[in-house]
């Protein structure tokens, strides 16, 4: 069958235009580059040994082929990930439209008005909803930014507050645990000690810094926490609300009590579950604590001519000026899909995102009451979404979880013997009338089935919203497919994005997602699954895994790979804590100093202090390269001390140093580990690898 190759049709170039490049260049032949570009002892001994490439036809007929792995059950599982829908104007002209996922890191704002505004409706809707007064432009995920708000409670403590040793946080136990995980995982560079029990038990030592609670909490109880914020405030601690987004329609939001920072995930806002992600996260926090956000944030400008222009604001916060004395490490947004959630703010406006949320509630509330009447009790004294089912006698687990899957049913089984159930706005009649069935027959009772759900607000009056909310006038305009439609373009014809031209700003952001690559993101095979599903419904998203995996070592040369968050930074962190792992189980835990050259990332610099690394740079030249002779007094002169040596290769400038093996010779024959960060990393693929080169551990931007 014939089929063109895929590489020639993504971006080219032609045989033509190469040839007039490289008469340009003044060489003859693309592997005459190649053999003047890459030093000859760091070039690929042999072939990448990977599977023959596919056209883009065949790319499309595999993945099919794979996804019909995935079973799509119907999923109650909560845990912060829920069924939505996105709707098909937002689907359409922005998640599938190369002009919102082609466009560049919005640094020139006049090419970028447009994706500026559609993240400054991101922000309003965050603040609104949040009753805080800022927020940032998105950050990773949930679990993440909770992590990132532990860190800005620890820097916002004041001078008495260091000196006194000020380093606990306490963490309200009935919290997702992925969250604590993150957080656990954060805290212990920084020498942060977690504490976790009962909210409503726990007594103030003055030795605490900051507070966590989710909200509604994970078992899904609507809690006041406004006394405890109080007391968190008198013992000297900031208090940080993990909140459910969609739930701030319908209960008190945090700023109302008491929280000084709120964050979470804004998955429940049309973006797909997508077997964990990538989400948007959202941040924000009180006016006074803005200089410590982490993340981007879209301020409001007046250009030369007096008229609204909108940039990116507070850039000082930010890693490129601060480096290693930068808050976070974090400089990105998930500015696509914080794009698709804020535009569904203003799709459905205020009274459209009650109505989700009421109808959630309502859903919940009902089969609250069929269950109680069967006989269950239910746990979770006042519901958003969440119950929490405890068994009558003679019911197991097992009993539900046979009946549930024979059903197509997936449930939160949780350890202490109960069944969470989390509904959503994907939640039918017909779902609802299943799952009642489900817990029917495991209890030999009879229910009558649900004809309807019937808006029924339970929320106790002190816990209910009393204020208005997305008030602004862009949620309250665009409610037709047509008017959403016209916004949207109206918006992107105020950006420069591939699909208008080249973006000539060299960053390793800078990537070109192909079409083919990008189409199986919007299969339901691929985009609807819980990732807390059993793993049998999950074999062809295991099968992709471990094949990127397999496809990675061979192409880094490396012995493994992890699978990160889609962010640099994430990956920076995570190769800095293996190296600082190694180190530790080596009984060499002191090894804490870092070096990295002036040149690097700015990103670089931040993650090895949140990794609890002392940063010592690397002089250069005035070209970027890295001087070899100070790399090695610095390195000889910490060597008792010495952990690692950050590299960006090829360069942050776009260059192949021919002495990067003395350098990594340097930096071994002193103790420490070599870390290449692979923002370049496609420079790299099939002529040299970060293995090949002698480096230890590596992160790639795919």
């Amino acid at each position: 069958m014939y089929t063109d190759k895929f590489v020639s049709r993504h971006n080219g170039p032609s045989d033509h235009e190469v040839g007039e490049m490289l008469k340009v260049i003044g060489v003859s032949s693309v592997d005459e580059l190649i053999n003047q570009t890459i030093p000859a002892n760091i070039r690929l001994k042999k072939p990448l040994n990977l599977p023959a490439p596919m056209s883009e036809y065949e790319f499309l007929t595999h993945m099919h082929k794979v996804a019909s792995k995935n079973k799509l059950y119907k999923s109650f599982i909560g845990m912060g990930y829920y069924g939505t829908v996105t709707p098909s104007v937002i689907l359409r002209n922005i998640f599938e439209n190369p002009g919102w996922y082609t466009s560049y890191t919005p640094y020139q704002a006049e090419i970028s008005q447009g994706r500026l505004e559609a993240l400054l409706n991101f922000q309003t809707m965050v603040v609104e909803l949040t009753g805080m007064q800022i927020a940032n432009a998105s950050l990773l995920d949930e679990a993440t930014a909770a992590a990132e708000a532990m860190l800005m409670m620890l820097n916002l403590r004041s001078r008495e507050a260091v000196k006194a040793g000020k380093n606990v946080i306490f963490v309200d136990q009935d919290i997702f645990p992925q969250s604590l995980d993150v957080i656990k995982t954060r805290s212990n560079p920084q020498g942060i000690e977690v504490v976790t029990g009962c909210y409503s038990e726990y007594n103030f030592t003055g030795r605490e810094f900051g507070v966590i609670v989710q909200y509604p909490s994970a078992k899904g109880n609507i809690r006041d926490y406004a006394a405890f914020a109080a007391k968190a405030h008198e013992a000297g601690a900031l208090v940080t609300a993990v909140s459910d987004i969609l739930s701030l329609a319908l209960i008190t939001p945090p700023g109302e009590w008491g929280a000084d920072i709120a964050c979470g995930s804004t998955q429940r806002f049309g973006i797909p579950m997508g077997f964990g992600g990538p989400h948007a996260a959202y941040f924000a926090c009180k006016d006074e604590f803005k200089r410590s956000m982490p993340g981007r944030i879209i301020g409001v400008s007046i250009d030369r001519h007096g008229n609204k222009a909108l940039r990116m604001a507070l850039q000082t916060r930010e890693q490129h000026i601060k480096r290693e004395r930068a808050t976070s490490n974090i400089c990105t947004a998930q500015a696509l899909l914080a794009t698709m959630a804020g535009m569904y703010a203003v799709y459905h406006g205020p009274e459209g995102i009650r109505r989700i949320a009421s109808y959630v509630h309502s859903t919940a509330v009902q089969v609250a009451k069929e269950l109680v009447g069967m006989g269950y009790k239910q746990n979770v004294k006042n519901i958003f979404d969440t119950l929490e089912v405890e068994l009558p006698s003679g019911v197991t687990i097992d009993d539900i979880r046979k009946r549930a899957l024979a059903r197509e049913i997936n449930l939160n089984y949780k350890p202490n013997g109960t069944v969470g159930i989390s509904f959503d706005e994907t939640t039918s009649v017909t779902d609802v009338n299943n799952l009642l069935s489900v817990f029917a027959e495991s209890a030999g009772k009879k229910f009558n089935s649900i004809a309807e759900i019937k808006e029924t607000i339970e929320i106790p009056e002190n816990l209910r919203r009393k204020t208005p909310f997305l008030t602004d006038k862009v949620f309250n305009s665009f409610h037709s497919e047509t008017e959403m439609m016209r916004y949207i373009k109206k918006l992107e014809r105020r950006d420069i994005a591939l699909n208008h031209s080249m973006i000539s700003l060299g960053s390793c952001t800078m990537k070109l997602n192909p079409a083919t690559t990008m189409l199986p993101l919007s299969w339901p095979e691929w985009n609807s699954l819980h990732p807390f599903v059993p793993a049998d419904q999950a074999e062809g998203y295991m099968q992709v895994i471990r094949e990127l995996e397999q496809y990675l070592a061979e192409i880094t040369g490396f012995h493994a790979v992890t699978l990160q968050p889609n962010s640099g930074a994430a990956g920076e962190y995570t190769g800095l804590m293996v190296i600082r792992q190694y180190h530790i189980n080596r009984g060499e835990g002191h090894r804490n100093v870092v070096l990295i050259p002036s040149s690097a990332h700015g990103t670089n610099p931040a993650s090895a202090a949140m990794a609890g690394m002392q940063v010592v740079v690397v002089a250069c030249d005035e070209k970027g390269n890295i001087n070899v002779d100070d790399l090695r007094a610095k390195a000889e002169q910490h060597k008792q001390n010495l952990s690692a040596f950050m590299v960006t290769y090829p360069s942050t400038h776009g260059v192949f140093e021919s002495k990067i093996r003395e350098m990594m010779d340097i930096v071994h024959q002193n103790g420490g580990l070599v870390y290449m960060d692979g923002a370049n990393m496609n420079a790299q693929v099939g002529l040299t690898s970060p293995g090949e080169i002698g480096a230890d551990v590596c992160h790639l931007n795919l």
